[in-house]
């Protein structure tokens, strides 16, 4: 086999050298134009890219807004509804609170009717009392008796809670008094004063037991 001399070596190397040029010439404009085409589809994709994101704030923005839309809803029926529990809560306290009115106004009428029905009976008695007290009497003792029975009635009758009428000496009131006798009035006197007493009259609270008994001066 004969050896390759240095010359044929030499130009061997360059052949694939030589072939190599022209292929790299033919794609170099190839890569410019893929070059110069990247720029463009990345241009291509910005102007889309804010197009897309516009119309996402859009929907977003939307979606927000019938959200909070729809929340103010449930807000004002919550309070409307609030409302309707709230004067329902103060209606039913006004009612409780005449019924617990009623109810002991009308005990204390109960009990008022009651007492006064019990003391009518023993007024007969408070008056035979009151007589003998006012009479002249000799026995100290039996004076001094008849006081202490006076004063032990009325002790009773304050826990009752039932009062004289005060008449003498005050004007005639026909709410409480009954006059059954008119007098000429003294000197200085105002006329339609209660002058003298006949039978005491009582009430408890605002409810007369029995109208007073009296003289007016006229």
């Amino acid at each position: 086999m004969t050896p390759m001399n240095e010359e044929n070596k030499q130009a061997t190397q360059e052949q694939p050298q030589a072939e190599t040029a022209p292929a790299a010439e033919a794609a170099a404009p190839a890569q410019e134009k893929a070059e110069d085409a990247a720029p463009a589809e990345a241009k291509a994709d910005k102007a889309e890219k804010p197009e897309k994101t516009e119309k996402e704030k859009k929907d977003w923005f939307g979606k927000k807004n019938r959200e909070l839309e729809s929340l103010k809803a449930k807000l004002e029926a919550a309070e409307a509804k609030n409302g309707e529990l709230k004067d329902q809560l103060l209606r039913t306290a006004a009612e409780y609170d005449n019924y617990r009115k009623r109810t002991a106004r009308e005990a204390d009428q109960k009990f008022n009717d009651g007492v006064s029905h019990a003391v009518t009976q023993i007024l007969s008695i408070l008056d035979t009392l009151d007589r003998a007290a006012e009479a002249e009497c000799a026995d100290a003792n039996y004076k001094k008796g008849v006081m202490m029975t006076l004063d032990t009635a009325a002790k009773a009758l304050d826990k009752l809670h039932i009062t004289e009428i005060e008449a003498l000496g005050q004007p005639f009131d026909p709410q409480f008094m009954n006059a059954v006798q008119q007098v000429p009035p003294a000197d200085g006197q105002e006329s339609g004063t209660v002058v003298q007493v006949f039978q005491k009259g009582y009430k408890i609270g605002d409810k007369i037991i029995r109208h007073a008994m009296v003289v007016v001066a006229e």
